[in-house]
């Protein structure tokens, strides 16, 4: 049965064609992946702006968290592209890539900092990989930092003495970052600093965030524009307002936490 599409969405088979994906940050074109027999992926489209926040949302195992990989070169595509600035990242090699991702930080679930590490290590250690070696720089930079996400006067603590808050703050820096689940596990009022932070390394620094997650708060909190993945393609691409207001019942059911099974009942 063909899905019914809202009027007020934004579909991104409707852009017009031709779309350079030089001209955006991110751009994923016709993005296709199996993982055993199961198709994860069933060609995505989707396009980020220089300094956009773009929320991912849909049901869980529909194909998020593979996507997210698929950005840095994590996961290869069985058919389709992936732009970075203007660059395919396609097919690039683990030395080509380590360009790439000195431009973009990602934050898994759990915070993912080296344990042996203190805080300012973990945050000048990316620094260093992009080559700066001047250690007064090092300084300044890893001090601006963790002015902006709150943290200072923490650089000498170790992860293990950190909060699951402060982790996952530590892990916020580059110039495009991908957040897999950022307020996962946290509780409201800690989610509401981590959202406020990346509004404000948006607003600071210019940062092009993606933004995984379930929680709708935090997506319409933190977003300009939503993608709602559903069946391994891009549903709906539009803004929280848009979405929020759209008469589509597979995005009413999914904003209003409605199962099939419980539409079954209500029938």
């Amino acid at each position: 049965m063909e899905e019914s599409r809202s009027s007020s969405a934004v579909f991104l088979n409707s852009l017009p064609p031709g779309t350079a994906a030089a001209a955006a940050m991110i751009a994923v074109r016709a993005l296709a992946k199996k993982i055993g027999r199961q198709e994860i992926l069933r060609g995505v489209d989707l396009d980020v702006a220089v300094g956009e926040t773009l929320a991912i949302i849909g049901r869980s195992g529909g194909g998020k968290t593979v996507l997210l990989k698929h950005l840095v070169g994590l996961l290869q595509p069985d058919v389709g592209d992936v732009w970075i600035e203007g660059q395919n990242i396609t097919g690039m090699s683990e030395r080509e890539l380590g360009t790439i991702r000195q431009k973009i930080g990602i934050l898994f679930q759990g915070a993912a900092l080296f344990d042996s590490m203190t805080v300012e290590e973990n945050v000048a250690f990316p620094l260093r990989e992009a080559g700066e070696r001047d250690p007064k720089v090092l300084r300044a930079k890893v001090r601006e930092m963790l002015e902006v996400v709150e943290l200072e006067g923490q650089e000498k603590k170790m992860p293990v003495s950190l909060s699951g808050g402060m982790k996952k703050r530590v892990g916020l820096a580059p110039s495009c970052v991908l957040y897999d689940e950022p307020t996962s596990g946290l509780d409201p009022v800690v989610s509401d600093s981590i959202n406020r932070l990346i509004r404000r390394l948006q607003q600071r620094f210019g940062v092009t965030s993606i933004v995984v997650t379930h929680d709708m708060k935090s997506a319409f909190q933190v977003a300009d524009y939503i993608a709602y993945l559903h069946q391994g393609r891009v549903y709906f691409h539009g803004t929280p307002v848009e979405f929020q207001q759209s008469s589509d019942p597979l995005l009413q059911d999914f904003l209003l936490g409605r199962s099939e099974e419980h539409l079954r009942v209500e029938s």
